[in-house]
């Protein structure tokens, strides 16, 4: 039985999905089920190995984007009733990169070795946080991307809604649309539950935005700056309808409050700690 199951998201790039795709199972069939997610795609569009369609008509408009996709993936586990079979859960947009080397099986192997951690994710050359992985390559964190997350399944069950296990309200808020503050609100929940999220520069993963930049007419999105705007305005509401705050800053001391508390009733994990 393999360990992991693998989601990916597709809207419309089946070539840059399959690419993904056939990376995974170069170097990491072994260990992982791959399950693709299409989110709205138009029926000509669909990868290869499309898993699920989203095919109602809200989806076909609009999309998914990352909450709603990932939701989805996961109840459709849930509902097929294979989602205790895994260890863990890879959720990975289409535009994930990874180098010509396996993938999965050092991730896996440092979510072993770290009990406590439920989100793990591989390290970008992009990211500031890559500085403070030269000496220490894991690390926990209070903030982490949201583009691959290899995820606990002992974690998801500690927050995962089963009285809703649908597109909107399985494990990530899917009423918050196009996703600002999501990865947040993640880790809050992580920290708030007696679980860690880490970044590990022992993987790399870059995330290709010339898709979003060049494509958005086939990804039926907006483009770069004004899906930017919306996001941030949508995303600003929600917070303040949901939390009550004003601005991310507050969001993110939301967070770091549970994550120095994490440290206080495990400092066994204090060398981990940023």
């Amino acid at each position: 039985m393999k360990r992991i199951a693998t989601i990916i998201l597709n809207r419309n790039l089946p070539k840059v999905t399959d690419k993904l795709y056939d990376h995974l199972m170069l170097y990491d069939a072994d260990l992982s089920d791959i399950y693709v997610v299409e989110a709205g795609s138009d029926i000509e569009r669909l990868s290869e190995h499309v898993t699920w369609h989203a095919d109602w008509p809200e989806a076909k408009e609009h999309g998914l984007r990352y909450s709603r996709g990932m939701n989805y993936g996961l109840s459709k586990l849930w509902e097929e009733d294979k989602f205790k079979n895994y260890d863990a859960f890879f959720l990975l947009t289409n535009d994930t990169e990874f180098l010509a080397r396996p993938t999965i099986e050092p991730l896996m192997s440092i979510l072993d070795q770290h009990p406590r951690v439920g989100i793990l994710s591989p390290c970008s050359e992009r990211w500031g946080e890559r500085l403070l992985l030269k000496n220490q390559k894991t690390k926990y964190f209070w903030f982490i991307h949201n583009n691959a997350y290899l995820l606990k399944r002992e974690f998801i069950e500690s927050i995962m809604n089963t009285d809703q296990p649908d597109h909107i309200h399985f494990v990530f808020d899917g009423t918050n649309f196009r996703g600002y503050g999501t990865e947040s609100e993640l880790i809050a929940k992580a920290y708030a539950n007696d679980w860690a999220a880490a970044i590990t520069s022992e993987v790399w993963a870059n995330e290709n935005e010339s898709h979003l930049l060049n494509k958005a007419d086939l990804i039926k999105t907006e483009g770069y700056e004004k899906n930017l705007t919306l996001y941030l305005d949508e995303g600003r509401m929600w917070l303040r309808n949901k939390y009550g705050f004003n601005s991310r800053w507050s969001m993110q001391q939301y967070v770091k409050s549970f994550y120095d508390n994490f440290f206080e009733f495990h400092p066994e994990f204090k060398s981990f700690r940023i």
